[in-house]
Parts: C-alpha cells; sequence; structure tokens
C-alpha cells in the first residue's frame, strides 16, 4: 500500500492525495486548486502525471477550492468513476465548480475548465452521510464530521486487502476550530494506523479574541465617522459567520440596525442557501435562532449584491456602510475593486477575518504594506487593516494536537497542507511528546510506502 501526494506538500493549496491498495488498485482524495504567489499558482496549468482512468474511486473531503478546485481534471484524464462526498459538500461543491469556471474564463486562465466541464464533473458526484460506511474499490471508506465548514469531513479508510500490517488510514481533511460558530465540534478518532493530517496552523496557537467584540468596534468606528468597513470573505462559512454575528450585533443593540451591511457576492448567497437547506448539520445555538428567528444570517439593513454594475455602484453610496465581499484571500474577486477604491481614503477600514495565503493581497496588506498593486496600478493604502484570527476555521496547533493525540496505535504521521515553518514546528510536537517515531513531510509527487 502507498499514498502519493499530489498537492498541499509544503504548500496550504492543491490537496491532493493517491491512496493505492496492497491490490493495487487506487482511489484519490481531494483535487484541489493551487493559491497564492505565481509559482504556486501555475502548478494549476502543468500536466496532471496520473493516468486517472485507473483510479477505482474518488473522495472529496469538503467544498474550498484548494481541495476541490481542479475535479474536473479527473474527467479529463479519463476518470469514469463517482466522487464521493458529504451533502452538504455536494451541494456547496456545485457551487464552487461553477463559479471557479466562471472566474477562469474573465481572467483568461488557460489550461483550467469550462462551465460544460464542470457542470459534467458535477454530475459524477454521489452523497454519503457522515458514519455511514461504504466501499469504493478495496477501501471501505466513513466520512466524519470535521468540523471545518458544512459538510467537511475527516476520512476512514480501511484497506480490505492490505499487503502489510498497514490496514487503516485516516485523512484529517481541514480541522476545525472547534467549537466552531455554526457547525459541530470535530470528531475525534479513537484508532488508526497512518494519519495524514493537515497542518496549516501547526507552529502557533489563535489569539485570546472577542472576535464579536473586535467586529462591534471596527462597525461603531465608522458608524461614527460615515466610512466604509470592507471585510474580505470567503463564500462558504465565513461569509455566513460574519452575517450572524451582525445579526446579534443589531439584535443586541451594540451597532445601528439601520446601517447597512452589503454582501457583495452571488456566490455566498447561494452558498447560505445551503446551509439554511441543512439545518441538522448546525449546531445547537444556529438551530436556535432558526427556531426563534427564522434565520440566523437576516437583519435589517441586510443587501444583496447581485450584478457587478451594482458592486461598482456601491461607490456613491454616502454614509456609513459595511461590505462583504470575496475573494476572502483578495486574491481576486469584487472585494480587490473596492479594496482600490476605499483604501485610498484613510477614513476608510479594512477586517481580515480569515487566513490570508502567501503572495496574496491579503497577506501583504495584513503584513502592513502601504504599496500595492491593484489591478495593474500601484496604489497607496491610507485606510486603517485590521485583523482577527478568532475567527479561523482550521484548528491550532494545540487543537490539532488535541486531535492526533486522540488517536491509539498510530504508527506512522504524513503532515502536509501547511507552510514548511508549520508543520516542521507541529511534526517536532508529535515526536517528542507523542512519540510517534515516523512523521512524514513529503513533497509534491512524493511516494510513502506504508509498510
Amino acid at each position: 500500500m502507498k499514498i502519493k501526494c499530489m498537492g498541499a506538500c509544503g504548500t496550504v493549496t492543491g490537496s491532493s492525495y493517491i491512496l493505492t491498495s496492497g491490490s493495487g488498485r487506487s482511489i484519490i482524495i481531494d483535487l484541489g486548486m493551487f493559491q497564492g504567489i505565481p509559482e504556486i499558482d501555475a502548478l494549476n496549468t502543468k500536466p496532471f502525471e496520473y493516468d486517472c482512468s485507473q483510479l477505482e474511486g474518488a473522495i472529496l473531503t469538503h467544498a474550498h477550492l484548494d481541495h476541490c478546485g481542479r475535479l474536473p481534471i479527473l474527467l479529463q484524464k479519463g476518470y469514469n468513476g463517482y466522487i464521493w462526498m458529504t451533502p452538504p459538500t455536494k451541494e456547496l461543491a456545485e457551487i464552487s465548480l461553477l463559479d471557479s469556471a466562471k472566474i477562469a474564463i474573465q481572467d483568461h486562465k488557460q489550461g483550467m475548465y469550462d462551465k460544460n466541464q464542470a457542470q459534467l464533473t458535477i454530475e459524477r458526484f454521489r452523497a454519503k452521510e457522515y458514519r455511514v460506511p461504504f466501499q469504493v474499490g478495496d477501501f471501505q471508506v466513513t466520512f466524519r464530521d470535521a468540523g471545518h465548514i458544512i459538510g467537511s469531513a475527516i476520512v476512514e479508510i480501511e484497506d480490505f486487502a492490505p499487503n502489510s500490517e498497514i490496514r487503516k488510514i485516516v485523512f484529517s481533511g481541514d480541522l476545525g476550530n472547534t467549537p466552531e460558530d455554526l457547525v459541530h465540534e470535530t470528531e475525534l478518532i479513537d484508532e488508526a494506523d497512518v494519519v495524514v493530517m493537515e497542518s496549516t496552523y501547526g507552529d502557533r496557537l489563535h489569539a485570546i479574541e472577542d472576535a464579536h467584540a473586535i467586529l462591534q468596534k471596527e462597525i461603531n468606528i465608522v458608524e461614527k465617522t460615515d466610512a466604509t468597513l470592507l471585510i474580505p470573505v470567503f463564500a462558504l462559512e465565513r461569509t455566513q459567520e460574519v452575517l450572524h454575528m451582525i445579526m446579534h450585533l443589531k439584535r443586541d443593540g451594540k451597532i445601528r440596525e439601520e446601517t447597512p451591511v452589503f454582501l457583495d457576492s452571488p456566490m455566498a448567497e447561494k452558498a447560505t442557501m445551503v446551509y439554511l437547506n441543512n439545518p441538522n448539520e448546525l449546531n445547537d445555538h444556529i438551530k436556535q435562532d432558526l427556531q426563534d428567528i427564522g434565520t440566523p444570517f437576516g437583519f435589517s439593513g441586510l443587501e444583496l449584491i447581485h450584478k457587478k454594475g451594482s458592486s461598482e455602484g456601491l461607490h456613491h453610496h454616502e454614509g456609513a456602510k459595511i461590505i462583504l465581499a470575496g475573494s476572502g484571500m483578495m486574491s481576486g474577486g469584487r472585494i480587490v475593486g473596492h479594496a482600490g477604491y476605499y483604501l485610498q481614503n484613510p477614513k476608510n477600514r479594512l477586517l481580515i477575518v480569515g487566513y490570508q495565503g502567501e503572495g496574496t493581497l491579503g497577506r501583504e496588506l495584513m503584513d502592513g504594506k502601504r504599496e500595492v498593486i491593484i489591478d495593474k496600478k500601484v496604489v497607496q493604502i491610507l485606510g486603517s487593516i485590521n485583523a482577527t484570527h478568532a475567527m479561523s476555521s482550521h484548528a491550532d496547533q494545540q487543537q490539532l494536537m488535541n486531535w492526533i493525540g486522540h488517536i491509539k496505535k498510530v504508527k506512522k504521521v504524513i503532515l502536509t497542507h501547511g507552510e514548511e515553518h508549520s508543520r516542521n514546528a507541529l511534526a517536532k510536537r508529535i515526536s517528542e511528546e507523542l512519540k510517534i517515531s515516523e512523521v512524514i513531510m513529503p513533497y509534491i509527487h512524493d511516494d510513502i510506502d506504508l509498510k
């Protein structure tokens, strides 16, 4: 049995692994898009060096683009099977792929895929509930709740034809910053022989912050100064989390009820409906809001922006306002245009509420850069830039340690989905504290024998 690493090795994005059983039959887990600096982004257009017609099945952990964004490659390379995921992931991944195809055309990106190829891929989607085992090739697969975004899964895989003592492999997917505001807590795994584990925040702890208080402070400031607060949001999870927080701030009288909030992301609007359509996947607090209020995301003053012209029209809207727009790392999308317009004014503000990948505009601004390139123009940043890590949907170092520490009989840990300093720090703690001798940190295209 072996694992071939096809992405997210030494980087955070591009997750993809090919798992081959003792009998030689293979499945693929995730096929995500590379995002970040140009050298990383360029990996999306390099040939995918695997004969996908030989795959017995495909598994998707969740619907973020860095896990699902290259799935159409499977069909292009001859794959003719199903792609398995949880029901909410099935709905969200459809939204993600169609939006990605649209953006690729708009940005004139070559070597990606079009709407038709995305739709053909979506037709291969099949859903399985959490904790219901099913067979894919030689493997029995079970989804467990990762607590990262709605539908996110840890994947437990047992080999029916092992050729060594290694039988059970767990792929963590992305583990949540549990307990999350919206979804259930991350499930713990009791036993595994091998764990393939993310390490996004493997070198740090999340700051002890009150995200509600930080958001309230930022909104109160723009309310007093008739300014604009920009919040770059991921369409999946972060948008819904911020809307939910604003709803409660308004209901509690901590911000003005009449302050307008513009959701400038058609994709986020569609994703929000998925949350509402899957109430059983939401935690008890959100279910209570559904019962008492009717929605955990709606409030007076919320306006949905659909057309790009309407988005640009916000620049003529006077007075205090809040704009939520994608993308979450400011690597594209409508938030970039808003940043170029608003952040040249010292009154306006930007609040970063999520992970910012290396080489993205969001990372540059978070790191304090005051002269940036937006739409091929040099822009002087005069507005206020602030960030909170309290809303991260990724587990921090201690949460990762708690999760892996619960799993008994682990022989090997394979650390992926993290920048080098992150996974090196996590590897050190795992080796020293859990006494797991084999902690492997592979690079792209590496093969790992599971003996």
